[in-house]
Order: structure tokens, then C-alpha cells, then sequence
């Protein structure tokens, strides 16, 4: 998801309140232990703190795991939220009691565990049949000595997700690929067909997009530096590329063409089922979400087009406790979750695209459609665009809390009216009080 979910994501509203006060007040063991697996009677318990929709207990595997290894019981808690997930985590690592085993970390949260978390989290540089990640996937959970404190789940290439009975009766093509050409290598005419749409559209209200903030994340991740330069420094108020989604951001929700609705945040859900909006900017791991939200009645009216550009937004990691007392048997637990066999499975199953090379290689993944979104060819156009991502991606230690604020920022302009300027003053104030 992530990622998280994918990212990521990927049951917010009712679950992310649940998911938060799992975390919060209590676990499978007591609060007071490190870890809350541990070996009685010849079985195994393995406890898993996990967010939004990765895939790995929706779609079988750790029952599949379990049956394979009868002694083994894993218990697996998942929030909704990842910001509160997340935040729970940094409590429990601070306090060392309360952790899981096993810990989800998503790619914006990637870059403070390993220069202020190394010491928590085992290290899976020793562990074979490992090798086949993308380099630049590993790069992101490594320590600068070398250490590797998780394997990667997903990434996050980009595609538009639409309505093509909306796109219809605004007079647009529907079909997927003459869709995508009309915004072919530029955001900018991601915009003007939203302009295009709102004028021509012909039924009830139905905004363009559900929020700016997605247009905004889209683009940023497109380039390798994002808020920070590979020495740790701040650049967000100097990288053309942030002052660029920025802008462009801000004309779409100046212009109306925004139903105001940040994803994952309530109103976003009810937005997906009561089809109030006609596109969303997706990273693969979104299009479970959206499935499961827009819900059987909006089935075959999604699609799904190749983004203007690429770029990747989310993915997610599995890491271990390192004093957790079953740490063996939980490193051995992710390696197989995160094999390209498993990887593949979970894609097909829900579209979170494999960070593995030799999954995303194989039949399986090349070939696979989402029944859901129009027989969308999804291995295809998420696998083109993962093959558009940038080999390296400068990550800095608060980048999901930045990325967080900037959202919050847009939420200025779209639903309280601020200037662009003033709010861009507002975030940046924010996100100096935030990284500190």
C-alpha cells in the first residue's frame, strides 16, 4: 500500500475506528510483553500488525500458510488508517511493549525507520531466495551499513481510474485506450478534460475528480526528489516539481472540478457508492479499495486508463520485530508472504502490483483483467507503468507526514475557499512544526 496498500488504503470510516482502537488499547497478548507471538504446547503464534488492504490476509494467504504449516498460528490485526496505524507503532516502539511480530511499514514512513528504528527491526540481508525484489524497492528499506529491515509487498505505478457512463454522457470517448490519449504525456490535459467534462456533462451533479490531493501526489511521485534531496535536506519549497503539482492542483479545485472528498478520509466512501465523482487517480493498490466501496451495483462501470505520465505512489514492506521471541519464524513467514509465487497471487486476486521482478514477469501477472473494472487488461497498463517509474526515489524521514499536510493544504483551497497563496503558507508553516 500499501501502501499502503496498496498503500497502502487499501474499510476506512467504522474499520479505520476499529482498527485504531485495536491498536490503541489492545492486542492478541497484554500490552506489557515486547511482542505478542511466542511457542506453547509445540504451536507457534505469530502476530501481525498490518493497514488498509494489503492483500495478504484478504485474499487467503495465511490461511494457506497455516495449512502448510500446521504448527503455526498467526494472528493478523489491520487498521484502516495508516496515519493512525502508524502512529501507534512509533508509541509502541518508543515504549518496547505492545509491538507485533511482524509490522507492516509503508514506503512514506520507510525512510525514519531505518535512521531512527534500525535497532527495532531484524535484519534480512541474510535470508536466501530474496534476490529477486527490484534494487531500487530493497534500496528503500536498507540501512546505509547494509542492513535490509523488510521485504517489499507492492509498488504503486499509476493509471486513471473512470466511469465511462459518466465519460459518456459528457460526450467523452469511453473506451480505454482513446481515453487515455486524451491526456497522453501531461496532467495539464488531465485538467482540461475535467474542464471539458464539467461543461458538457449531462445528468446529475457529478464532480470530475474526487480530490485534488490525488493530482497532486500523481505528479510529485513522477520525479526522483520529491521534499527532500538525497542528503536529507527540506527542498519542497524549492523543487519545481512540488511548486508545479501545486499549482496545477490548486487550478483544478479553484475550477469546481473537485468533489472535495480526500481519499481515505470520510465522505470518500459514501463518494465511491453514490458514484459522485467520474475519475480517481489510482496506484494499483487503490483498485481494491475502490471495488470493495463502489460495491457490486457500480460493477462494470469503472474502467481503467494509463496515467499521463508514470510515477509511483505508495507500496509497502513487512518487517520483524527484532527481540520478537518467534523473530526466525516470522522472517520466515514474510519471505514466503512476499515471494513472487504469493506476490502474483495477491495481484491477481485484488491488483496490488508485485514488487518482485520475477512476478511481475510471469504469465500471471502479464495477463491478468479485473472483472470489476471493465475487463480492464490491468497486468498490462499497471505493468507498462511500472516499467515508467523513476530507478530511484530520494525518500526522507517524514515524507508521509509532508505528503499528509500537502493533502490537508488542498483541502484549504477546495473546501474552504483559501487563496492558494495562503494556503500554501499554511502548509508550509505545518509542515515546519511537523518535521521539527
Amino acid at each position: 500500500m500499501g501502501s499502503p496498500g496498496s498503500l497502502r488504503t487499501r474499510a476506512l470510516a467504522a474499520t479505520a475506528v476499529a482498527g485504531a482502537l485495536t491498536l490503541v488499547v489492545g492486542c492478541s497478548s497484554s500490552d506489557d510483553s515486547a511482542t505478542g507471538g511466542g511457542r506453547k504446547d509445540g504451536k507457534v503464534t505469530i502476530t501481525m500488525g498490518l493497514y488498509g488492504v494489503m492483500g495478504i490476509k484478504e485474499t487467503g494467504l495465511l490461511e494457506q500458510y497455516e495449512k502448510e504449516n500446521p504448527d503455526v498460528d498467526i494472528k493478523a490485526e489491520i487498521a484502516g488508517d495508516e496515519q493512525t496505524y502508524y502512529t501507534a507503532l512509533q508509541t509502541r516502539l518508543a515504549a518496547g511493549k505492545g509491538l507485533k511480530d511482524i509490522q507492516g511499514i509503508e514506503i512514506g514512513r520507510a525512510k525514519e525507520i531505518t535512521e531512527t528504528q534500525a535497532d527495532k527491526f531484524a535484519d534480512f540481508s541474510d535470508v536466501s531466495g530474496t534476490d529477486h525484489f527490484l534494487p531500487w524497492k530493497e534500496s528503500q528499506i536498507s540501512t546505509q551499513d547494509g542492513k535490509v529491515l523488510g521485504l517489499g509487498t507492492d509498488i504503486g505505478p499509476m493509471a486513471v481510474c473512470y466511469r465511462k457512463d459518466y465519460f459518456g454522457q459528457a460526450g467523452l470517448p469511453t473506451d480505454r485506450e482513446e481515453v487515455a490519449k486524451l491526456w497522453e504525456g501531461d496532467w495539464k490535459k488531465y485538467v482540461e478534460v475535467g474542464r471539458t467534462f464539467k461543461k458538457d456533462f449531462k445528468g446529475d451533479d457529478v464532480s470530475y475528480m474526487d480530490a485534488s490531493s490525488g493530482l497532486f501526489n500523481a505528479m510529485v511521485y513522477g520525479h526522483p526528489e520529491q521534499f527532500y534531496d538525497a542528503e536529507g535536506e527540506l527542498i519542497y519549497e524549492k523543487n519545481p516539481a512540488v511548486k508545479e503539482a501545486w499549482n496545477l492542483a490548486a487550478d483544478a479545485a479553484e475550477d469546481g472540478l473537485s468533489a472535495k472528498l480526500r481519499q481515505f478520509q470520510p465522505g470518500w466512501d459514501p463518494g465511491l457508492a453514490n458514484g459522485t465523482f467520474a475519475t480517481a487517480v489510482c496506484p494499483a493498490w487503490m483498485l481494491s479499495h475502490i471495488s470493495e466501496k463502489a460495491g457490486e451495483p457500480n460493477k462494470g462501470k469503472w474502467d481503467v486508463a494509463r496515467a499521463p505520465k508514470g510515477a509511483n505512489w505508495g507500496g509497502s514492506f513487512l518487517g520483524v520485530i527484532d527481540q520478537s521471541p518467534v523473530k526466525e519464524e516470522a522472517k520466515k513467514l514474510v519471505a514466503w508472504l512476499t515471494a513472487p509465487e504469493q506476490q502474483a497471487h495477491v495481484f491477481k486476486e485484488i491488483g496490488n502490483i508485485p514488487s518482485s521482478r520475477e512476478a511481475l514477469e510471469s504469465d500471471d501477472v502479464k495477463s491478468a483483467e479485473s472483472k470489476y473494472f471493465s475487463d480492464a487488461p490491468i497486468g498490462e497498463i499497471f505493468g507498462a507503468a511500472a516499467q515508467e517509474i523513476p530507478d530511484k526515489q530520494v525518500l526522507g524521514r517524514k515524507d508521509g507526514t509532508i505528503k499528509d499536510t500537502f493533502s490537508q493544504g488542498l483541502t484549504l483551497i477546495e473546501q474552504q475557499g483559501a487563496p492558494r497563496d495562503e494556503a500554501w503558507k499554511t502548509t508550509a508553516e505545518r509542515i515546519e512544526k511537523a518535521v521539527g
